[in-house]
């Protein structure tokens, strides 16, 4: 029960994550047009973070599941260089950007973390 309870939360987290992208790449959209063209970089790697986080769920092996949260670690240091991108050009809203690359980080880690653990796990069997 509690491993289950682990793996909604970052279901769940990276789908909150991917939310607030989508709704600050809609801010971006109105800006200029190189803030589009980047916010257009990072609506998809940060949309497929979460999805390969999904995915990872219905592994058809630990193989399969490892390789899928491999993906979405990449993708997830992929977002944090695009947010950080759209941020230090100025084209991003300030009020969101800390929260949202703190939350980039976050998850990084975690993702990093069920990675090593999962490792681990297919190693001992």
């Amino acid at each position: 029960m509690e491993e289950q309870k682990k793996t909604y939360d970052i279901v769940e987290r990276t789908f909150q994550f991917a939310l607030s992208i989508v709704r600050l790449c809609k801010e971006c959209e109105r800006r200029n047009n190189s803030a589009r063209t980047l916010a257009r970089q990072l609506l998809r790697s940060a949309t497929s973070v979460g999805a390969n986080v999904e995915e990872a769920q219905a592994g058809q092996s630990r193989a399969d599941f490892i390789s899928k949260y491999a993906i979405a670690l990449k993708e997830a240091r992929e977002t944090r260089y695009w947010l950080r991108l759209l941020i230090e050009s100025g084209d991003c809203p300030a009020e969101a950007s800390s929260a949202l690359m703190q939350e980039a980080d976050e998850l990084r880690r975690i993702i990093a973390s069920i990675i090593v653990k999962a490792k681990r796990a297919s190693r001992q069997t």
